[in-house]
């Protein structure tokens, strides 16, 4: 793993590397389609990788911010992955907080409405042929 200052990374690899995203193609898609903002700005997928900038990267329901802390081009383990950058506490305590809360509506809503089964189905057909019958 590089962590010379030296060594450009693009935008879109060092996201792959960094295992925010499993291709460099789904990568691409985020940062174009406005889901990584660079130091507060929408970057482009080549824009080099900087030590020591903030990256907001949002994931289904959420968001990160990170400051890169190291570069590199290859992807590896999960643990190595992990020293290329360093998520805040705000960002920490943000998603802790937004999760406990989408556990607690997923709590009150009730479950979804499922399909019948073959059993419930004929006896639906079964109350429709009847109440057609009168």
């Amino acid at each position: 793993m590089s962590r010379m200052t030296e060594s450009q990374v693009r935008l879109d690899k060092w996201l792959w590397a960094a295992r925010f995203f499993k291709t460099r193609a789904l990568a691409k898609k985020a940062i174009e389609g406005g889901k990584v903002h660079y130091q507060g700005e929408r970057p482009k997928p080549s824009r080099k990788v900087e030590l020591d900038t903030c990256l907001k990267i949002r994931q289904g329901w959420d968001e990160k911010t990170v400051i890169v802390t190291g570069l590199s081009e290859q992807r590896r383990g999960a643990q190595e992955a992990s020293l290329l950058y360093r998520e805040t506490k705000e960002s920490l305590e943000r998603r802790a907080v937004n999760s406990e809360q989408r556990k607690l509506l997923r709590s009150n809503n009730p479950g979804a409405v499922k399909r019948p089964t073959k059993k419930q189905r004929r006896q639906i057909v079964q109350f429709k042929n009847i109440h057609d019958a009168e």
